[in-house]
C-alpha cells in the first residue's frame, strides 16, 4: 500500500524566518539559526531521524529491546555557495539488551 503523500506549507515571516507547519507539528525555520533551525540544519535532522528511526527498527526486528538511541551527524560544508554538504558521518550510540533466543 503507498504511502499517503507528504505535505507541508511553509509561510514567510519576515527576514529569513519561515513558519512551517505540517499535518501534525508547527516548526519554525530561520536561516539565521536564531528562532530555530536554519534550512541546512533541518535538512541534517531529517537525514539523522531517518536513519535513527531505520536503526531502531532494524534493532526492534532483530528482538532486540532498545533502551536508548543517541543519533549524531556531522556535515562538512562547500566553502561557496551553494554551501551543500559535501560528506556527512552519523554516529549512533544504542543502548540494547541481547536478542531473545527461542528455547
Amino acid at each position: 500500500m503507498a504511502k499517503p503523500p507528504i505535505r507541508l506549507s511553509l509561510t514567510w515571516e519576515g527576514d529569513l524566518r519561515f513558519s512551517a507547519l505540517t499535518d501534525r507539528a508547527p516548526l519554525v525555520i530561520d536561516g539565521r539559526s536564531q528562532a530555530g533551525p536554519s534550512p541546512v540544519e533541518a535538512l541534517g535532522l531529517g537525514l539523522a531521524g531517518c536513519m535513527a528511526v531505520d536503526v531502531v527498527d532494524i534493532l526492534v526486528k532483530g528482538r532486540h529491546e532498545v533502551t536508548s538511541l543517541v543519533t549524531d551527524l556531522v556535515a562538512e560544508r562547500a566553502p561557496e555557495p551553494p554551501s551543500r554538504y559535501t560528506a556527512v558521518t552519523l554516529h549512533f550510540r544504542a543502548g540494547t539488551t541481547a536478542p531473545a533466543h527461542p528455547i
